[in-house]
């Protein structure tokens, strides 16, 4: 039986882990490599790093921090954030990152999709997509046409890049078809609207975008109980569960957390040697 994986997400500014709400209001919460070494110890999954303001300021992310990470961390480990060019991927390989997520560059320049799966595998080529609600006069407005698709609540669920700065004009199931047809092999999925607000995800877009795609879906943003994360994989087609908050400080750990989904029928690997 496939499990379903848990994965903690890093948000790193300025070398710190930070944490806000619909990617705003950051609060920090901690060492990087130290909070990896933990996650590790744990028994998480997976683990994803995200240089969440690198593409706004138009840098390069923190090679040397993401080689301490995976040097100490014998988990799968995922790298996104201020990836420009098919060079900037391969320095994030070399430093010990086994996937990277694209984001902003996929929007912007889609080759590099393409290029990343070529030269390293779609395995390791992760487009994460950054989904916000918005109202259909205002998506028509500035794109001059109509939405293929409307929310259940009459929004447009539109792409978003820089962070969550940008608006693309790009809806999310469409958009998450053509990264698949370029080569993604995973798709993180993170809600705007719910990012941060531990109210739960987005199981609408989680659902539709999971639906339409032939790759694994990571369903991201809202996370605030393990009972979010059960919701979210038995109800959206969603292959595993990214979250922050609750692991960050410390509200529930990733063993109690699949604990709570085992004896809820929900397949997750255990390990019997989980600190």
């Amino acid at each position: 039986m496939l499990t379903h994986r848990i994965i903690p997400c890093l948000d790193v500014k300025a070398g710190r882990v930070v944490k806000g709400v619909n990617f705003v209001g950051l609060r920090d919460a901690g060492d990087p490599v130290e909070i990896a070494r933990q996650y590790d110890r744990q028994g998480a999954d997976e683990l994803v790093f995200l240089d969440i303001t690198a593409s706004h300021e138009d840098r390069n992310i923190m090679l040397d921090v993401v080689r301490q990470v995976a040097e100490q961390c014998f988990m799968p480990f995922t790298v996104g954030g201020g990836i420009r060019t098919i060079d900037d991927v391969t320095a994030l390989i070399q430093a010990g990152a086994e996937k990277v997520s694209i984001n902003t560059a996929a929007v912007t320049t889609p080759d590099i999709v393409k290029q990343t799966a070529k030269r390293f595998g779609r395995c390791a080529t992760v487009v994460n997509i950054d989904p916000r609600r918005v109202r259909v006069e205002e998506f028509i407005q500035r794109t001059g046409r109509e939405p293929s698709s409307v929310s259940k609540d009459g929004r447009v669920f539109e792409v978003h890049t820089h962070g969550g700065r940008k608006p693309t004009g790009l809806e999310a199931v469409p958009w998450a078809k053509k990264v698949t047809e370029l080569g993604a092999g995973e798709i993180v999925l993170t809600s705007m609207d719910a990012d941060g607000t531990k109210d739960g995800y987005d199981l609408e877009i989680t659902a539709a975008v999971a639906g339409a795609v032939d790759v694994p879906v990571v369903a991201s943003g809202g996370c605030g109980s393990p009972e979010h994360i059960r919701l979210v994989l038995t109800q959206t087609g969603a292959d595993a569960a990214l979250a922050a908050s609750i692991f960050h400080y410390g509200e529930y750990s990733i063993p109690q957390t699949k604990q709570y989904l085992a004896e809820r029928g929900v397949p997750v690997r255990m390990d019997d040697d989980l600190e």
